[in-house]
């Protein structure tokens, strides 16, 4: 379709729309000109439908007039249809009908990953390293991984049979397995990174992000945590109720969360701290980076503004915008920004736009951002004063487009490390080499995790894989100055790093993505970075000190 057609129709659509929703249009819209310009596009739709030279189907028409419509306005108000809308209720509900397996395709055949503990496939029997083979009737080789989840899903109850081939095993294998509500966990990760400091990380902000944030904390305090590294970086967002009630369990009661301003007086409101909060007064560290949007800005925006946590990492992705979801008859929905949403400082975290110009928005987006990270201190002094602020105890703070980390911590760029992240390449080299391995791996390493973690080493024999891997992949040349080309010479100097790169890999495998994390985190620059700077969380944190007199609060 032409451009010129996808934006003339858009308007019609809502005429249309209208009329299917029942609306009056006379009792809702009592501006003469918009009146007008409704009808306008009324006569238009009509004759496109009735008099085009070929019959013209009205849904995809609607679909894309709907889609134009909204581009006109700002990057995040989208249109999502009945089907996208089911899966996005899945995903930020927390939980789904399905058979609980975390499985990944590999040579065009889905491996189980893992199994979710005390889900329907673990009291069946699955495995981790069975391949599935057949759903139902049908064969399950050559499916893309949305295909597959879309057959193992379904009803609560509802029973699926999946065939199967496990290693050391000549026959194939049949399981029946009953759907039941399988969790979406939002943490990836929480555990004590030493005697006195956990670690808890995020992935997104849904309705169960609370409660399971709650579970950790109170488990890592049982365990002796002092102190609190919080990591969202990656998050895109998400509910933003749940991410205030975050907040308000590391701040004590009284203190701006966060507020919004729109258009209508209901789309306007201020979130308060209130009393007893589990976390009100340890030190807390909070990471950050360019993927972490709206809910996470709000938790580090609130945090920042307040003094009560130090953020580290880099500039965040800058989306201040709050969308209500306006069902259509088909079960469709209009996401619409309704309001804008600030720091307490009064900071306006949602990047400039102009329109619906996506291609200009994410161009003016990251226009500076290699100067906020390389080079800060001038990106910060080019800041007008208009977009200065103050923190609670007289820190100034920057607006403008996302938040900008206390601490700094700019990628090394000529690092053998992020090349060969960037290209992916232990990832891909260990799951080709666990193809080969994975019969004698899983004999010695399942159901013993802990031990894996503790004791497993890449051996020479595995290192020299990687290493010919890495070769095939033109990742070395005879010379370090070419572009992206390392030599033999610095990946030995490395080595450290790159085995522990295929270890995270290989535990991903056996155990799961979260077995992984620690592993990543034993490596991570930022989170290294981040621990050296205990003194300056640990000073924020004693404003919020029982003083004297003071009556101890007692958690929720």
């Amino acid at each position: 379709m032409k451009k010129s057609l996808r934006y003339t129709l858009p308007a019609v659509l809502l005429l249309a729309l209208g009329i299917l929703l029942g609306w009056n249009l006379q009792q809702a819209v009592s501006d003469t000109d918009t009146l007008a310009s409704l009808r306008k596009l009324e006569e238009a739709f009509l004759t496109i439908t009735q008099r085009y030279v070929d019959p013209v189907e009205p849904e995809p028409l609607a679909e894309e007039a709907i889609r134009a419509m909204l581009q006109e306005l700002d990057p995040h108000s989208v249109y999502i249809t009945a089907e996208e809308m089911k899966e996005l209720r899945e995903s930020y509900q927390g939980s789904f009908g399905g058979i609980g397996i975390w499985f990944e395709v590999v040579d065009d055949t889905a491996r189980v990953v893992a199994t979710i503990s005390g889900g329907p496939s673990e009291a069946v029997g699955l495995q981790p390293g069975d391949r599935i083979i057949k759903i139902e009737d049908s064969s399950a080789v050559g499916l893309s991984s949305t295909e597959i989840q879309k057959r193992l899903k379904g009803p609560e109850g509802t029973k699926v049979r999946v065939t199967i081939r496990r290693l050391g095993v000549r026959e194939p294998l049949e399981f029946t397995i009953t759907r039941d509500r399988i969790p979406l966990y939002t943490v990836d990760a929480a555990y004590m990174l030493d005697e006195r400091t956990g670690y808890i990380r995020i992935s997104r902000f849904a309705m169960t992000t609370y409660d399971e944030f709650l579970e950790h904390l109170d488990r890592l305090k049982r365990q002796g945590m002092e102190r609190l590294v919080l990591d969202l970086r990656g998050n895109p967002g998400g509910i933003m109720e749940t991410a205030v009630e975050l907040v308000d369990e590391l701040l004590p009661e009284g203190y701006t969360i966060v507020y919004t301003r729109g258009r209508i007086a209901q789309a306007e409101m201020t979130r308060r701290s209130t009393s007893g909060g589990r976390f009100e007064t340890q030190p807390v560290i909070v990471l950050v980076d360019r993927n972490s949007a709206s809910a996470s800005e709000i938790v580090a925006g609130a945090l920042q503004d307040n003094d009560r946590a130090l953020i580290v990492g880099l500039r965040t992705f800058g989306k201040g915008l709050v969308q209500n979801q306006f069902p259509l008859s088909d079960g469709s929905v209009i996401q619409l920004t309704v309001a804008r949403y600030y720091t307490p400082s009064g900071r306006l975290i949602q990047t400039p736009y102009h329109g619906g110009d996506l291609e200009d928005y994410y161009r003016e987006k990251f226009a500076d951002y290699e100067t906020a990270v390389f080079h800060p201190e001038d990106y910060i002094n080019e800041i007008p004063d208009s977009l200065k602020f103050k923190t609670v105890h007289g820190r100034t703070v920057f607006g403008g487009g996302g938040i900008l980390p206390d601490v700094i911590v700019p990628p090394d760029t000529n690092s053998i490390l992020l090349e060969v992240s960037r290209r992916n390449l232990p990832s891909t080299f260990i799951r080709t080499w666990f193809n080969q391995h994975e019969q004698e791996i899983r004999q010695q390493w399942n159901n013993r995790k802990d031990a894996f973690m503790a004791s497993f080493e890449v051996d020479d024999a595995l290192w020299q894989a990687f290493l010919d891997y890495a070769r095939e992949q033109g990742l070395f040349a005879a010379d370090s100055a070419a572009t992206h080309r390392f030599t033999v010479a610095q990946a030995e100097a490395h080595r450290h790093e790159l085995s522990t790169l295929l270890k995270a890999y290989l535990a991903w495998q056996l155990f799961g993505r979260e077995a992984s994390i620690p592993l990543f985190n034993e490596i991570d620059p930022v989170l290294h970075e981040a621990l050296k700077h205990w003194d300056r969380a640990e000073a924020l944190a004693a404003y919020f000190a029982p003083k004297a007199g003071d009556t101890v609060r007692k958690g929720r």
